[in-house]
């Protein structure tokens, strides 16, 4: 059983003269929770609908558990889009129940399920009511929980927190984690970065139709940080300056910290040492930026005709 269980190789997508997807590839690795990232209009909600099979790619192919996508795969997949909807005149529950058996459960099943997750999110106490007697927070649990209950091997969430006050967001968040932890593989699509810190294992970034940046939250925080270091010192900073001036860049200084960038060829040893003989080194660590942080400079960057 390969760890990949999805694949996207080469994936084109043209729409008359709009090009929504530019030779695009990534991989999800199975019972992970990846990140799918990008600026409005960058190509995010077009290949989940690829995904989905809502629509078809103009070149390139989807493979799901090692074999191309087919109709069949509705069933490994569930899809939690960012437009909600549901019907607002039939009553919840009768609902819930006729989106359960759309993905292939007996109505004993389905009630069964339901009304442990009813109970669980804490709206047990509107299974007869309308829908549109309910809040925007309720209906969206409802098709979170439609969305989850056949135990897909793949789940695409579309924005999920949308709407959330922070208490539901929470439960949301840990649903989700917990969801993974038994084995489900998760697509994450949101602006919220600090959720993707908290919850992701892997991103891609896609900006203007193209994967600009893929890999695990660690390697992307990791490489994007090669080369900046954070320095506490007592003495001055004008010495400072100019004993590591040969070896660093200062981006940013105050009293007593700052921030350098190391030069091509310098190491940290040398810049430390020379840094040493100017000034008292309280600490000297390297920095790690924050997935906003990322998301920023790198799309800044790919706009500006630079991969830095």
């Amino acid at each position: 059983m390969t760890d990949i269980l999805l694949e996207v190789d080469h994936v084109s997508k043209r729409y008359a003269e709009h090009l929504a997807l530019d030779d695009v590839s990534l991989a999800v690795p199975r019972g992970s929770i990846y990140g799918l990232l990008g600026p409005n209009g960058a190509g995010k909600t077009t290949l989940i609908r690829i995904i989905n099979r809502i629509t078809a790619p103009d070149s390139g192919r989807v493979s799901l558990d090692g074999h191309p996508l087919s109709p069949d795969d509705v069933y490994n997949i569930g899809y939690l889009p960012e437009e909600r909807g549901l019907y607002k005149k039939m009553k919840v529950g009768d609902q819930a129940v006729f989106f359960a058996r759309l993905k292939g459960l007996t109505k004993q099943e389905a009630v069964t399920q339901l009304r442990q997750w009813f109970d669980r999110f804490g709206i047990a106490d509107w299974w007869n009511k309308k829908v549109d007697e309910l809040s925007k927070g309720m209906a969206q649990k409802v098709q979170f929980i439609t969305t989850v209950l056949h135990r897909p091997k793949l789940l695409i969430f579309d924005e999920p927190f949308s709407g959330f006050d922070p208490i539901n967001a929470d439960l949301l968040r840990r649903e989700i984690l917990r969801l993974r932890d038994e084995g489900a593989t998760v697509i994450f699509s949101t602006h919220n970065m600090a959720s993707v810190e908290e919850m992701c294992d892997h991103i891609t970034l896609i900006n203007k139709s193209h994967n600009i940046l893929s890999g695990s939250i660690e390697e992307v925080r990791n490489s994007m940080g090669s080369g900046r270091y954070s320095i506490s010192y007592e003495g001055d900073a004008a010495k400072l300056g100019e004993a590591i001036e040969r070896l660093a860049v200062v981006e940013d200084s105050a009293a007593g910290t700052a921030t350098v960038r190391l030069i091509h060829g310098a190491t940290v040893r040398e810049v430390l040492a020379a840094a040493n003989a100017a000034v008292d080194i309280r600490s000297f660590a390297q920095e790690i930026p924050t997935m906003n942080d990322i998301f920023i400079h790198t799309v800044n960057n790919y706009n500006n005709g630079t991969r830095q």
